[in-house]
């Protein structure tokens, strides 16, 4: 495993997790939770869109903690949403760095759109920091993404898997790529002690 204590997230990175964060939960919102979450720095001063380091990775998961907290038991499904929506502002604000410009996945089978646009993000956030350690598993019935330096969850303990802003932005991905909503199930997660977080793409419907 990675060395994930003094791991940075670049700027572009915070950006689009504050910039999503506040298109679905409201500018007060948002300013609560960094408040909350010692970042005060970002009220109404949101980074640059470059790769510079920004904050520390188990800043980044206080930050995910406080939404959780925040929202109580609407914890979850508030920062899948804000998953949805950062994977929206990546397509739309850095297709570049996802690999995304002038692909056609029309023709590709089903099974290779998912790996291709998983594995895109996977290398963008390699390309944002070289010591993230992410990769794609297809060998088996389902495709499986892996990250064993999660920032979501850096430092947390929790007895369930904790990075829901990730499960949102993998199956934002996936609908992307596919047309298609995918259950998309936590299955390990560094928070339970695990060595890796594991994202497993279950049954797509219409």
């Amino acid at each position: 495993m990675a060395e994930r204590d003094n791991m940075m997230i670049v700027n572009a990175l915070v950006r689009q997790a504050l910039t999503s964060a506040q298109e679905v939960m409201g500018e007060n919102g948002l300013n609560v939770v960094l408040r909350a979450s010692g970042l005060e720095q970002f009220v109404g001063n949101f980074p640059p869109d470059n790769i510079e380091p920004s904050i520390q990775a188990s800043q980044y998961a206080r930050f995910n903690q406080a939404i959780e907290e925040f929202y109580g038991r609407g914890g979850r499904g508030m920062l899948k949403r804000i998953g949805k929506a950062s994977f929206q502002y990546a397509v739309r604000e850095q297709a570049a760095l996802l690999g995304l410009a002038g692909v056609a996945l029309k023709l590709l089978p089903e099974k290779q759109k998912i790996k291709f646009i998983l594995n895109s993000m996977a290398g963008a956030l390699k390309k944002s920091n070289s010591q993230v350690e992410a990769w794609v598993d297809d060998s088996g019935a389902r495709v499986a993404y892996y990250e064993s330096t999660c920032a979501i969850c850096q430092g947390r303990k929790s007895e369930m898997p904790a990075c829901h802003l990730y499960v949102g932005s993998i199956g934002e991905a996936v609908r992307w790529a596919t047309g298609k909503e995918f259950e998309i199930v936590e299955t390990h997660c560094c928070a339970k002690g695990d060595e890796y977080c594991r994202f497993e793409v279950g049954e797509g419907r219409e």
